[in-house]
């Protein structure tokens, strides 16, 4: 998949790899202390070879995990969606997106959630739960582009946990 972006470079998406576990820590240590802790609501300097292996080993299935990187450098990520199916809930799935300070606002995070979403309907996913800062707005506005309907679970000091219908 291919988008091209406001500025004229170009986007590629795809399935995230094994090897790409030294492009993911890279692409943590570029995003600024706000996007860090907006997405994993608490520093994180680094990740730990367990989980670089969590996020880099997937199945495809049950845990789907996209990247984003410039269509001349295939090597550099620069976004990351995901979502992993709940065990207790196998028609449901959390999903999580992060996209580079520098493209924020150009639709990067909207084409990565829409095309998980797509995938999550063909393995049988009716919803996403996702949790998120409650004033991160877009964040929320992101989560109801690609829902048919959100709704608001418990907020706990903070933090909403939502629940989206991606069933067509």
């Amino acid at each position: 998949m291919l988008l091209n972006l406001p500025d004229g470079s170009r986007l590629t998406l795809r399935t995230i790899r094994p090897r790409d576990k030294a492009a993911l820590t890279e692409a943590l240590h570029r995003l600024s202390a706000d996007a860090v802790h907006k997405r994993f609501l608490s520093p994180k300097p680094d990740f730990t070879l367990a989980e670089l292996r969590y996020l880099t080993e997937i199945d495809g299935a049950d845990h789907v995990a996209l990247v984003a990187t410039p269509l001349d450098r295939p090597d550099r990520i620069v976004a990351v969606g995901r979502y992993v199916r709940l065990r207790e809930a196998p028609d449901t799935a959390e999903i999580a997106i992060v996209v580079g300070d520098h493209l924020h606002g150009q639709g990067v995070g909207r084409w990565i959630g829409e095309a998980l979403a797509d995938i999550a309907r063909d393995n049988g996913i009716a919803r996403f739960t996702a949790m998120m800062l409650s004033d991160n707005v877009a964040a929320h506005r992101l989560m109801d582009s690609i829902s048919k309907r959100v709704r608001q679970g418990p907020r706990e000091g903070g933090v909403d946990n939502l629940v989206l219908d991606i069933a067509a």
